[in-house]
């Protein structure tokens, strides 16, 4: 999320009930998995998060305290090489406490990600931090800081438990709304106006987003704004008749704000108590927004419970949260569900903290264990951006790309043409946490092999047999797969449920 100030309009939109249609009915699998969920989280790098697993720091008072499990795997992080006391930055990287969970945004804009990594070195991310005001005792090096399983605990013990990846990129580089795009089309090209530029720097370059322009037309947008042409996988999964749901909190626009209004400004407080009330529902953050085919830019609400993931008339299978837990204490749980958390908890440094997004993951999670489909059911927790954390690992470049945005002091760092990519769309960028938990999920295994957050994309197109040639320019089409984070081969692991308390993080009990 780009850092911008004194956005105070609000607009208030009447919700009106879509008419009903049809029902769609889902196709078979290529895999014995039915329902996917994939948690999208908010700005954190691999290191930031898992830079010292399985090794965390010894217990401090109030902490909650992770012990690795015998044979745990390593991953590739700052335990090796000696990144930690001899790093090539100008400042080590050095470990964030529970009690420092709060911390403020770094800078994690296209360009200035470019010159972070300098030409692959991975050695100016204290200099080119132009994001963040002194902080905790760290005014200039807090984008070196990182936690360990004392603090982000419950991706810990799901890491663990399951199957994570140490090889996994954004797809390209910059905020938000590049990931997002990403997510659900593997392509950040097509954007309409395809140059477009504001005070904070170009939002669209060659047609290609870098930075968080809102979706044109939503009822909550209150700035500079484009809209995608092309496709997505909403419209592969409404094509093959799947049900599907972009569920983002803060949705709903009919639900009371605290202030006793309607509309786009129901808002939270972080549990640390260190920030303001952030309002839930981020356009930006809403992918689907931004495509004629699959956007409700009135927040048009469902019917009826029993059409949710379906195809229901202007809703375009856009939800609430509440919707999503609504629908499957209904039995009607869609076959692919993309849940974005209420601002407040989805993690976003500068508004949200890792423990209110350990509150979120952790109770969707154990609702998830409780369902009759979850032998059938695998949840995928990705992140759409790093925020700018250090993460010691530079990205393979797949993707070239030469304008404005990708220059560097005179030197590209994507290449001198774009005969194999796409102008504006450099990548990979900065490496992501990915984790899948499942029962097929292969367990305590960390996965190395090569993958972005567009393999999310492909795992669900293969998994229902969706052509993705009908994405066109789709990073998903060259994307490495999921599969290896995955067993099929038995179902031992079914049985096997773990659950974690919210608070803590830690192991609350196993079935």
């Amino acid at each position: 999320m780009r850092m911008r100030k004194g956005f105070a309009r609000v607009i208030v939109a009447l919700a009106i009930v879509a008419t009903c249609a049809g029902r769609a009915q889902a196709s078979g699998t290529a895999t014995p998995i039915e329902h996917i969920v994939v948690i999208f989280q908010e700005n954190v790098s691999f290191d930031h998060y898992f830079g010292t697993y399985p090794v965390a720091a010894n217990n401090t008072p109030g902490e909650p305290k992770f012990q690795a499990a015998p044979n745990t795997p390593g991953v590739n992080g700052l335990l090796n090489g000696g990144l930690l006391n001899n790093n090539p930055n100008t400042a080590n990287p050095f470990r964030l406490g529970r009690a420092q969970s709060a911390t403020c945004d770094q800078d994690h804009a296209y360009t200035d990600e470019l010159e972070i990594f300098d030409l692959g070195l991975m050695d100016k991310f204290v200099q080119f931090n132009a994001g963040c005001n002194p902080n905790q005792g760290h005014p200039n090096d807090l984008i070196m800081g990182y936690f360990d399983g004392n603090t982000v605990t419950a991706l810990w013990n799901y890491a663990q438990f399951y199957a994570m990846s140490d090889n996994s990129f954004g797809t390209t580089f910059g905020p938000s709304t590049p990931g997002v795009l990403n997510l659900i089309a593997g392509n950040t090209n097509g954007a309409s106006p395809p140059n477009l530029n504001t005070a904070f720097g170009p939002d669209t370059v060659s047609g290609s987003v870098v930075s968080d322009p809102q979706p044109t037309g939503d009822v909550c947008t209150t700035r500079d704004n484009v809209t995608m042409s092309g496709s997505n996988i909403g419209d592969l999964l409404n094509s093959a008749h799947v049900t599907w749901g972009n569920i983002a909190g803060g949705f709903d626009l009919t639900i009371q704000n605290p202030n006793l209004t309607t509309g786009c400004h129901r808002s939270h407080t972080s549990v640390t108590g260190a920030f303001p009330p952030k309002v839930d529902y981020i356009p930006h953050h809403e992918g689907f927004q931004y495509f004629a085919s699959t956007a409700n830019l009135q927040h048009l609400r469902p019917c009826s419970i029993a059409v949710i993931g379906h195809d229901d008339g202007g809703v375009h299978h856009q939800y609430d949260l509440h919707d999503f837990f609504d629908a499957l204490n209904h039995n009607n749980f869609p076959a692919v569900s993309f849940l974005k958390a209420d601002g407040y908890q989805d993690g976003h440094a500068g508004y949200s903290s890792p423990l209110d997004e350990q509150t979120f993951i952790a109770n969707t999670v154990n609702f998830l264990l409780q369902r009759p489909e979850w032998p059938n059911t695998l949840v995928i927790i990705a992140y759409d951006d790093s925020d700018g954390w250090y993460d010691h690992q530079m990205s393979t470049i797949v993707s070239q790309s030469i304008t404005s945005a990708d220059t560097v002091g005179g030197v590209n760092l994507c290449g001198t043409k774009n005969t194999d990519g796409i102008a504006g769309r450099c990548g990979y960028g900065p490496r992501l946490p990915l984790i899948a938990i499942s029962p097929f999920a292969k367990p305590n295994f960390v996965d190395h092999t090569l993958t972005d957050q567009s393999s999310i994309l492909k795992f669900i197109a293969d998994n229902w047999g969706l052509n993705l040639g009908q994405l066109p320019n789709s990073m998903a089409q060259i994307a490495g797969p999921l599969t290896n984070m995955l067993d099929f081969s038995t179902e031992v692991a079914e049985s096997v449920r773990l659950f974690i308390d919210p608070t803590t993080g830690k192991r609350a009990f196993n079935h």
